[in-house]
């Protein structure tokens, strides 16, 4: 099983958009006798402020703490500013945590959203992601990714400077709860999760040579997919869980090979003399997008599976590399290089238009979130591997340091249901 560790992530919120939606998150009601083990509205007010899209209202600055729609007054809000209200409250029973919340649209004086919700004794926090999703759905119109998890790996360095310990983490999407799934002193790369959320495959160096692994969340268990001579990396699994797409030079060069899990059959996709590697499935699974360097410098090609057609996707700059495909299909993010300097930039996938998201250097290992509203990335800060995000828009940024070790390799879980 997977073991809790205790240097969790910490959220650095760096810009937001320029009007956030101004939201109060009234602490929520509670009449047990011991104080509750998590606080619960302070977790739904650092979801949404985290989102960027909103500007929760300090605790000392409310002029009153309503439980019910009976205590809510809209002018005393309206004075504050106040565009949603939330309010709700939680109980107890049967060994079991039942919360109960509403949300309040100000200006137009209604409840625009009640529901109650239930978990068991360790699942506060997830109740609370819960809340965050829902809220952030009715306001926005687009479905909450709190509830999500992310994957990482986290490199030690020892006293001579030199990275002797790995660490691949799971945590909850704002770093919480992070826990131990693979502890190796080999390098651990590429990590990905598998389209339902229960596994996850990655390239560890265990063996002596780089290989890809499968493991399940739920029970730890492993398995060695690969081991091939020469290059065994960069995974990805096809939308319908069936199959990983992989980079093998097991025949002298590096090409990308599809790989079916249950049958074991594997094929060859690309046939050429230059590299192509970092594949990643469109959304259909009708075709995958790679890096090649088979135009001199490093681009993004889509070869269409059926008929093993490619085509170059990207034209801008003299790096592209390391692409994702947005949920919707509309954008192709990846690693870009602009005057020597590497960022985050996101491609339209129609006009081709390209836009640089991030500002910092070395960026790097891009993940979008299920929702398409933000990605994930590895970047360096204060002299350190660390995680940070951005939205699509690049109006939205902040930043998860670690407070040990360098990190890498973010991943972000799909929807768990």
């Amino acid at each position: 099983m997977s073991l809790a560790v205790h240097a969790q992530l910490t959220i650095e919120i760096t810009q937001g958009v320029d009007n956030p939606t101004a939201i109060a998150v009234v602490p929520f009601g509670w009449r047990g006798q011991a104080p509750l083990p998590e606080a619960v509205s302070a977790i739904v007010s650092a979801d949404l402020q985290r989102s960027g899209q909103f500007r929760p209202l300090e605790q000392g600055d409310m002029l009153s703490f309503p439980r019910t729609e009976a205590d809510v007054f809209y002018r005393d809000w309206r004075v504050l500013g106040t565009e949603f209200l939330l309010i709700g409250g939680i109980e107890f029973r049967d060994n079991r945590y039942f919360l109960n919340f509403e949300l309040y649209d100000i200006f137009g004086q209604r409840r625009v959203l009640q529901q109650t919700v239930d978990g068991g004794v360790n699942q506060l926090r997830d109740l609370a992601h819960f809340v965050s999703d829902q809220v952030y759905e009715t306001i926005t119109g687009i479905r909450g990714a709190f509830s999500t998890q992310i994957i990482y790996v986290e490199a030690f360095q020892n006293a001579g400077g030199k990275n002797d310990k790995y660490r691949l983490m799971l945590a909850d999407a704002d770093g919480a709860r992070p826990k131990l799934l693979l502890e190796s002193s080999q390098p651990i790369l590429s990590p990905v999760w598998s389209p339902d959320g229960r596994q996850v495959a990655y390239v560890s160096f265990e063996t002596g040579r780089p290989a890809i692994f499968k493991q399940e969340l739920a029970t730890a268990k492993r398995e060695q997919l690969t081991n091939f001579k020469g290059l065994n990396g960069a995974p990805s699994w096809s939308p319908d869980g069936q199959k990983l797409a992989m980079t093998l030079s097991k025949d002298g060069n590096p090409e990308i090979y599809t790989l079916d899990i249950g049958s074991r059959r594997l094929s060859r996709v690309t046939r050429h003399f230059a590299i192509d590697t970092e594949p990643n499935w469109t959304s259909d699974g009708k075709g995958i997008i790679f890096t090649s360097n088979r135009g001199g410098k490093p681009q993004i090609y889509q070869v269409t599976l059926a008929s093993g057609r490619i085509e170059r996707l990207t034209f801008e700059g003299d790096y592209n590399a390391r692409a994702r495909v947005s949920p919707d299909g509309k954008s192709l993010v990846m690693v870009h290089r602009q005057n020597g300097v590497f960022h985050i930039a996101a491609q339209d996938t129609v006009t081709g238009d390209l836009r640089i998201l991030t500002e910092t250097h070395l960026d790097e290992s891009p993940s979008i979130a299920p929702n398409g509203a933000m990605l994930m990335y590895a970047t360096r800060y204060g002299g350190k591997g660390i995680l940070a995000a951005v939205s699509l828009d690049a109006g939205v940024k902040f930043r998860l340091p670690s407070k040990q070790g360098d990190v890498r390799e973010p991943a972000w879980s799909p929807f768990f249901n």
